[in-house]
């Protein structure tokens, strides 16, 4: 089995992962730019770590790694760079993020990282992993799927690096697959969604879905939405927010999505997941998908966690549900 190295591991969600990995014995390093930090974080695991920016000279700093996996978002400022080192230096690449154009870009670079034997999985927290796999599970519900609706739920606080990648996100305007190919929809309305507590209306977004709905299920119209309650998109300077919500914040919020499918005879087919809170799932996750890509569960080019890992891999995550309606 080869080695991973957790990019960004000083981070909120990095810190998490790293804990996780050494909890269930994988080798692995850590790695980012701030190397005071990371000399004391690497102390208390008792793990090596490697100081190096996400830039053109990434390459030379993944000699004998295996696997890749980025938390250090926005991810805009870091996954090209980190993916294009992964492709030079033979390394799949895998990472956290929600962010539309990073997952057009690595679909972009599926050819070469095909020919370079090399994987580009982004997308293996929340949202992605849950959604993904409910896609693909509800899809099965009807004959030839032909439109698939996810909208997701999002409460509580947000961390300091979700709520500056969900600029990202915004910035990006408003996508909808429509037959097969990703449209501008600027005027899409938003829709209603009971994630199984009644009705409430959510609002047009584009997250990476958008590319790995298409990709796991090929649905040819695919649109996402987005429920917000309380702190959870905030506003203002964001460098002030803290690092991120508590364990305890994190326990009085669980995670829910659903996904919505309509078949070519009309028929309407929904599910939802339920999980731990998104930032309790994403370094459990994150590090399950490392796992099984250090131990062979892998594809050559641009993939999708449901291809990979199968539709079922949200489950593996204690306290995951769902519910088919």
């Amino acid at each position: 089995m080869g080695k991973l190295l957790i990019y960004g591991a000083t981070g909120y969600t990095g810190h998490m992962a790293a804990q996780r990995a050494k909890a269930i014995g994988l080798a692995f390093e850590i790695a980012g730019r701030n190397g005071e930090q990371l000399e004391s974080l690497a102390a208390s695991l008792s793990v090596p770590y490697r100081v190096f920016a996400a830039d053109a000279d990434a390459a030379r700093s993944l000699s004998g790694i295996s696997v890749l996996l980025n938390f250090a978002g926005p991810f805009v400022h870091t996954a090209p760079s980190l993916m294009a080192a992964c492709l030079e230096a033979k390394v799949d690449y895998l990472d956290i993020t929600a962010e539309i154009n990073i997952y057009r870009l690595a679909e972009q670079w599926n050819a070469a990282a095909t020919a370079a034997g090399v994987m580009l999985l982004p997308g293996v927290g929340w949202d992605v992993v849950p959604t993904d796999g409910l896609a693909a599970h509800v899809a099965q519900r009807v004959a030839s799927p032909v439109t698939l609706r996810i909208a997701l739920q999002v409460p509580g606080s947000m961390s300091r690096g979700s709520a500056m990648s969900v600029s990202e996100i915004v910035g990006a305007g408003v996508l909808q697959r429509i037959d097969g190919r990703l449209v501008p929809t600027p005027d899409a309305l938003p829709r209603s969604f009971d994630f199984g507590d009644g009705q409430v209306l959510c609002a047009p977004l584009s997250f990476g879905d958008l590319v790995t709905g298409w990709h796991t299920t090929r649905i040819p119209n695919i649109a996402m939405f987005v429920h917000v309650s309380g702190e959870a998109f905030p506003e203002g300077d964001l460098s002030l927010l803290p690092d991120g919500p508590s364990e305890h914040e994190r326990e009085a919020h669980r995670a829910r999505a659903v996904a919505e499918v309509v078949g070519a005879d009309g028929a309407v087919a929904r599910s939802v997941i339920e999980t731990v809170n998104g930032y309790t799932f994403t370094p459990l996750a994150a590090i399950e998908a490392a796992q099984r890509v250090l131990h062979g569960d892998r594809q050559n080019g641009f993939a999708s966690p449901a291809k990979v890992f199968g539709i079922d891999f949200a489950k593996s995550i204690a306290g995951t549900l769902i519910t088919d309606w």
